[in-house]
């Protein structure tokens, strides 16, 4: 309980420009689940397959990836103001008109420029709390994954009220609340300084050469497969409604943020960052494998439980990556994100492919639960390379300085 009680002092008293960064990335993660109670209801209303629906995901993740490349050099040139700005004016302007999709083609499409400007924004919004944020790098870390968790439970939720009204509703009311996310990052956030820095655009991928970055990003990429099958495919395994599916995910993304906050750091603090994260990955494999064979009531049980794995998974595997490399914190954050969020895109394209060859729609949480494997395996190859270094337990002293 003290510990907790560190935790909660050093993340009171934040700067402004920390808590208007944290509310706009929530806002902009509620975007990742958004649709999730609304796939179904997309594929009835624009006549479109579950292999085609679940490309909202691919297209949004990829352009995002590749989006992040840039965002580096923007910034540098720009300022991180004025680079999320443009993310969220881009959100705000894609988001609409992704409500007035009339394909699936187009509203693919429409979800690609979304993710642009997710990149713009969450590339830039990490370094932002991290620079802005009192206490060390600790406290902001879990600022930061607390408003991924946030996003990610919210998001369905709104998705399954506005999507009984329509499924193009969400859409509307993302775009709304992210304007004012936007006036929020227009009116608080400190002017920029202009810098005149200059930055390659491979920089992020240079920064991979370092073997300990290499580590975690490569065992993040198979991670982040999972992660997004288990988003990607679990509405279609279950075939619940909209405002069952929300519920559904919003007490995942509870945990998610739960996890990530609260447990992350003390888990880590007494078995060590590696450690920790094989732990998390060897859970997050055994519920996988009880997704493909379970019963719709195991999936459901085994989706929600999930989210405790996530959430100690996310904040760990950040927390390494922004503290093992030797690269300027954008930059590092740049390569991983790059890696990271690439599985996350491979994921959603595939996971509907694996369900057809396997004939089996649980089939894909299997192949998912093999490569979470693989991604421990990487961690336990490549330990060596992360030393002794324990990244989130670095939380610890700036937690006991908050006293």
């Amino acid at each position: 309980m003290a510990e907790h009680g560190r935790l909660l002092d050093a993340v009171k008293g934040q700067p402004r420009a920390v808590w208007v960064t944290a509310f706009a990335a929530v806002i902009a993660f509620m975007g990742i689940g958004l649709v999730d109670p609304i796939l179904k209801s997309i594929g009835e209303g624009l006549d479109a397959t579950p292999e085609q629906v679940t490309l909202l995901f691919s297209s949004y993740i990829f352009v995002q990836v590749f989006a992040m490349l840039v965002t580096g050099v923007f910034s540098a040139r720009f300022g991180a103001k004025r680079t999320v700005l443009t993310g969220l004016g881009l959100i705000v302007v894609f988001a609409a008109l992704s409500g007035t999709s009339t394909s699936i083609g187009e509203l693919v499409g429409l979800r690609a420029f979304w993710g642009a400007g997710n990149a713009f924004f969450i590339a830039t919004a990490l370094a932002v709390i991290v620079g802005a944020a009192s206490g060390g790098q600790g406290p902001a870390i879990l600022l930061y994954e607390a408003a991924l968790g946030l996003g990610l439970s919210v998001g369905p939720l709104v998705g399954a009220a506005l999507g009984n009204i329509s499924w193009r509703a969400p859409f509307f009311g993302t775009a709304t609340l992210m304007a004012v996310a936007f006036v929020l990052c227009l009116t608080m956030l400190d002017k920029d300084r202009a810098t005149g820095e200059g930055r390659s655009v491979l920089a992020p991928i240079r920064a991979l050469r370092h073997r300990g970055l290499l580590t975690v990003a490569s065992s993040a990429f198979f991670y982040n497969f999972a992660f997004f099958t288990v988003l990607a495919w679990t509405p279609f395994v279950l075939g619940w409604g909209p405002t069952a599916i929300g519920l559904l995910f919003f007490g995942w993304g509870l945990l998610v943020a739960i996890s990530s906050v609260v447990w992350a750091p003390r888990l880590a603090g007494r078995l060590g960052e590696s450690r920790a994260m094989l732990l998390g990955l060897t859970a997050f494999a055994v519920l996988l494998v009880v997704d493909a064979y379970g019963t719709t009531g195991a999936v459901a049980a085994v989706t929600v439980l999930s989210g405790a794995c996530l959430g100690l998974l996310n904040t760990l595997y950040t927390g390494a990556a922004m503290a093992v490399s030797d690269s300027p914190r954008p930059v590092a954050s740049a390569g991983y994100n790059f890696l990271r969020w690439f599985g996350g895109a491979a994921g959603a394209t595939l996971v509907g492919h694996i369900a057809n060859w396997a004939g089996n729609d649980q089939a894909p949480f299997l192949v998912a639960g093999a490569l979470v494997a693989v991604g421990a395996g990487l961690l336990l190859l490549g330990r060596r390379t992360l030393g002794t270094l324990h990244v989130v337990p670095v939380m610890a002293p700036a937690l006991a300085n908050a006293d």
